[in-house]
């Protein structure tokens, strides 16, 4: 290499010193496969084996990288050889600046506020090149346009267009070459100026108008009330009409959006289509009284149908709470739902679209959760299209560092490798292109794409909010800022494109629609029935019939049978075969049924007649205590058989996913899932039922809620293990108050089976039964193997769910002093404590449901115990915790009259056990006594 040229090589800030390793990665990435790096770099890296030279060793060239740090002046004899011209190498690294930090000096805040600092890496000075160069043409390398060659006037001026105007492209973090090239090939040949033609523009002027109107209609028709206007980010509206848009003409079905309040009711009217009069009346308090309980205005959901290009797409606006973030992962359950529905693997039907606040996307962990299922097997959706409302403002904080720690709000997608374009929205064409670009990489990657949609927010956090107590600087500029569809009206008219009497008049029609209540959206039509009807499961209550919920004995055994029979080229763990011999012998009769085969049964049982089940958590796959093993591992290979996913040819689909570590999010997908397929089993797993608090959000605002404030109905299961066998206390309680707390209106059920027979029945009616509400179960640890917990095949055959079981034992009900009431693994205690007490004069009875609780059911079973005075609730949980703060009111309804009540268990705890296997061994001691002992 020639000394000149070697210098201005080292020069580069590319290739000093500090970045050997990187440079040194990108040359063992160049001889693994030349088209994995950058063409600039591959053109470097290719004169090392020039038709004048020989290629030298790679250690050479590690050596000397390695070395640069060191002593670069003593290195430019020792490599000789590269011949190339040192100003065209400068220019490449000028290219890959402007692709790397172009963004940081583009024109993003339409406010001018923003106080940048100016990046040198896209100065010429910074690369050794002056105007002096600017006449000279140099090779473009992989520039995407249809040139080998510019001068480099040409060249800045270009570079400087597509990454430093309206759009700033966040792309180059993204480790595969091919997504990197797919997006320079869309942006660089435009050079920042995408191309519509006069009607689009036209269209985007309409759609900036209706966006403005129906604000300042809402402002002056309801003054002072909360709207969480749209006005600043109008854009939002072109930007989510051309998703729509263009989705139709890729032949896309169905699109689901999830959004917090900001814009929602200008996305109902503006995008989805819903009529005026529907929000006036809402303004206005008027309500549906079968609606349940309802929510304000601007949480509600909307479905309807628009025409595109390519035919009808239907729209969904998920209901979501105040709570911000938590109903992204809601989407995303709901369109992989609609996905598994349609069979689209592909994802080329349905596709998610999440609009996230710029203060809640960096402060909501639910955020970083959501992200990294992404691309999980059990969670994907062929990608997102994230779009940041970016108010540069979040809820009243102004300054970016008392909201986030990093540049951008929205740098958490990095994580996931997401392109991020951020766009001003004072320019709609800007907008539009990044809409479509935002699907078509979706589309073509199936993965991620965020947009930040930089603008500021004419009024406070809500209307009735003052924000220059805040933010004065702000809000003087924004009282003088013109509106989005004036700028761009202005820019039309002197395009020549509309006149001012165009604009005006648009302006006056829409107002004149509002007046009328009508829809605004002129491709809205008529909604036609989708890919699945709910009209089975509407208006069912508890008692709703349907079909006998037991399978014939014959049937039972020939399933029991397939399930545990393993092929033999299968190498089985062997705890694992262990467990599937015993199956095989339970399956003959020989054995009675354990906790894991009966509610493997269950599942076997509905896959048989067509129906799926969805079973997702934390090692559900096998079960947090090892009970279940759905998922057999092949000890040789690592390989996996499912028994459940081979009983025959025409069965439902059985799919049970390891879940990433997370509660909230997941729950939330499950939530969305469950509310979008009714007809599957869809099952979450807490690992233990303690852990379940991490999603309280979603249990709290949708699972217990969703039905009464939007008519959501839910057929979800939660699984909590819960039971006190000493281990602390984040591993006993799965706060079963809280669920108890939450229960009216008959809105979920609770339940604490206690034999496999109950699991198995409460499975499959929750499955054949038509009616949805959620079912929380508190599932048990110790019970999974416990010698007294077991059931019989007759049971199974035979039998139903119980909502209460009276006395097992053989006892005079004559005799009877005491009733014992209880739920769950402490029934196990005392019957053991009372056979070894030897008493006959204390009966037991267990409740396997609290919630709705079954007071007929109850009430039979103290029929023979009319006499006895002294009853008592027995829990091993704390007394401020259980069921029997929730629960007393129910207990004293069912007891003969006069009879008197009290409480056996715990004292009232902050924590929900104690951390020392003696104390709770004492305490467990106590408590069964309590509850025993006459005096």
């Amino acid at each position: 290499m020639q000394n000149g040229l070697m210098q201005a090589w080292l020069n580069s800030s590319y290739l000093a010193g500090a970045n050997q390793s990187y440079i040194e990665q990108l040359y063992e990435d160049f001889l693994i496969n030349p088209n994995s790096v950058e063409q600039s770099w591959k053109t470097i890296f290719e004169q090392f084996s020039s038709a004048e030279t020989a290629r030298p060793l790679h250690s050479e060239v590690r050596q000397y990288c390695r070395d640069l740090a060191k002593n670069k002046a003593g290195l430019l004899s020792s490599c000789n050889g590269l011949d190339f011209d040192s100003k065209q190498v400068k220019v490449f690294n000028l290219m890959n600046a402007f692709r790397f930090q172009g963004h940081q000096n583009a024109h993003l805040d339409p406010l001018g506020l923003w106080e940048r600092e100016p990046v040198p890496d896209l100065n010429l000075a910074y690369h050794d090149l002056t105007e002096s160069d600017f006449e000279n043409s140099f090779n473009i390398g992989s520039f995407a346009i249809p040139k080998k060659t510019m001068t480099l006037a040409d060249l800045y001026t270009a570079l400087k267009k597509t990454y430093c105007g309206s759009i700033g492209a966040e792309y180059m973090h993204i480790n595969n070459t091919e997504e990197r090239l797919w997006i320079q090939q869309r942006i660089e040949p435009i050079m920042g100026q995408p191309q519509f033609d006069p009607e689009e523009k036209r269209r985007f002027l309409s759609e900036l108008t209706a966006a403005e109107g129906l604000e300042r209609y809402l402002g002056a028709k309801f003054p002072g009330a909360k709207r969480f206007s749209l006005e600043g980010g109008d854009a939002l509206v072109i930007l989510l009409k051309e998703l729509i848009r263009h989705a139709g003409q890729q032949g896309m079905k169905e699109v689901v959006l999830g959004m917090a309040h900001r814009g929602r009711l200008n996305v109902l009217i503006n995008v989805l289509g819903k009529m005026p009069q529907d929000l006036f009346d809402e303004f206005a308090g008027k309500h549906k009284e079968h609606l349940g309980t309802g929510d304000v205005k601007y949480h509600q959901g909307f479905s309807s149908d628009i025409e595109t290009e390519g035919g009808l797409i239907h729209l969904a606006l998920a209901f979501n709470p105040s709570h911000l973030e938590i109903v992204s992962p809601v989407v995303i359950g709901s369109v992989r739902a609609r996905r598994d529905r349609l069979s689209d693997k592909a994802s080329n039907k349905v596709f998610p679209v999440t609009i996230h606040g710029d203060a809640a996307i960096t402060g909501q962990g639910v955020v970083q959760e959501t992200l990294n299922m992404s691309r999980a097997r059990g969670y994907e959706v062929g990608g997102t299209v994230r779009i940041v409302i970016n108010n540069q403002i979040g809820f009243t904080t102004s300054n970016p560092q008392d909201a986030r720690s990093t540049e951008y709000c929205t740098d958490v997608a990095k994580m996931v490798q997401a392109p991020i374009f951020h766009v001003n929205a004072d320019d709609p064409e800007a907008v539009a292109f990044v809409a479509r670009l935002a699907l078509d990489f979706r589309n073509t990657f199936k993965r991620d794409f965020m947009i930040d949609l930089v603008c500021y927010r004419r009024h406070g956090h809500n209307e009735a909010d003052e924000p220059s107590a805040t933010q004065p600087i702000m809000y003087q500029k924004i009282k003088k800022h013109p509106t989005t569809r004036e700028i761009y009206a202005q820019k039309l008219i002197q395009e020549n494109i509309v006149t001012q009497e165009d604009a005006t008049e648009m302006v006056n029609l829409y107002r004149d629609a509002l007046d009328q209540g009508k829809g605004v959206v002129k491709e809205w039509r008529p909604m036609k029935p989708h890919s699945f009807n709910w009209q089975p499961y509407l208006n069912h209550e508890w008692d709703a019939q349907y079909p006998p919920n037991t399978v014939k004995m014959a049937s039972l055994t020939e399933l029991a049978k397939k399930i545990s029979r393993i092929p033999e080229k299968i190498d089985m763990q062997s705890r694992v075969a262990k467990i599937y011999a015993d199956r095989a012998e339970m399956a003959a009769g020989k054995k009675p049924l354990d906790w894991g085969a009966a509610e493997t049964l269950a599942y076997a049982t509905l896959l048989d007649k067509g129906i799926s089940i969805r079973l997702s958590g934390e090692d559900s796959g096998r079960g947090t205590f090892f009970h279940r093993n759905a998922v057999i591992y092949d000890q040789k290979n690592g390989s996996t058989y499912v028994p459940l996913e081979n009983i025959h040819q025409h069965q439902g689909d059985f799919k049970v996913w390891d879940s990433v570590l997370s509660e909230e999010a997941v729950l939330a997908f499950e939530y969305g899932y469950s509310t979008a397929e009714p007809r599957t089993l869809t099952i979450w797993e807490a690992q233990f039922g303690d852990f379940a608090n991490g999603a309280q959000v979603v249990i709290d605002q949708f699972i217990s809620s969703g039905e009464q404030k939007w008519g959501r109905m839910c057929g979800l299961v939660m699984l909590l293990p819960h039971g006190y066998e000493g281990q602390g206390p984040e591993h006993s309680s799965a706060r079963l108050e809280r669920y108890l707390q939450l229960c009216a209106e008959q809105n979920i059920q609770v339940c604490i089976p206690s034999t496999p027979a109950q699991v198995y029945h409460m499975l499959r009616r929750q499955s054949l039964r038509p009616m949805r509400r959620p079912l929380v179960v508190m599932s048990p640890k110790s019970l999974l193997r416990h010698p007294l917990a077991i059931s019989s095949l007759k049971e199974l055959a035979e039998g139903t769910f119980l909502p209460a079981i009276g006395e097992m034992d053989d006892l005079n009900s004559d005799s009877i002093k005491r009733v014992v009431i209880c739920a769950g693994k402490v029934y196990y205690d005392l019957l053991e404590q009372r056979r070894k007490n030897q008493q006959d004069n204390v009966a037991i009875i267990r409740i396997e449901q609290l919630y709705p609780f079954p007071h007929q059911a109850i009430k039979m079973l103290f029929e023979p115990y009319a006499h006895v005075h002294d009853f008592v609730w027995c829990q091993e949980e704390p007394l401020n915790q259980g069921a029997w703060y929730c629960s007393q009111h129910h207990f004293r309804e069912v007891i003969p009259f006069a009879a008197s009540l009290r409480y056996a268990g715990r004292p009232a705890s902050a924590s929900p056990s104690v951390g020392y296997l003696s104390v709770h061994q004492k305490q467990q001691k106590d408590l069964l006594n309590d509850a025993l002992t006459m005096e």
